[in-house]
């Protein structure tokens, strides 16, 4: 225990000692401790480049189904075959054939009520 003690104080009056500890504990609290952290920092920005990906997916959506949109109100013929491909629908005279090796994603992937 004396050998330690001894070890401790001649660690102690080293006169630039303290100030590298001070640095590396600023180091830490600054990286990583700190809610404005560099760790952080760093996180938020990955979140940022994400949700900005998806804000792009969802206008592109958008701007997709405004299409769609104004396709049906000025074709009546398009209203029949979104009737036809999406829901299955059919005159009286016909037959609907669904050729898929996958029903779940044949029934779900452009159904709209699904999403």
């Amino acid at each position: 225990m004396k050998k330690v003690k001894s070890f401790l104080l001649k660690v102690y009056h080293i006169p630039s000692l303290k100030y590298i500890v001070a640095a590396l504990i600023a180091i830490v609290v600054v990286g990583f401790v700190d809610e404005n952290s560099v760790w952080n920092h760093l996180r938020n920005r990955q979140r940022i480049s994400e949700l900005e990906s998806e804000i792009k997916d969802y206008t592109d959506r958008y701007h997709h189904d405004q299409e769609q949109i104004r396709m049906l109100d000025s074709n009546p013929k398009a209203i029949e075959k979104i009737a036809r491909e999406r829901y299955f629908m059919k005159t009286d005279d016909e037959d609907v054939f669904v050729l898929s090796d996958d029903q779940e994603s044949a029934l779900t992937v452009n159904n709209e009520s699904a999403k």
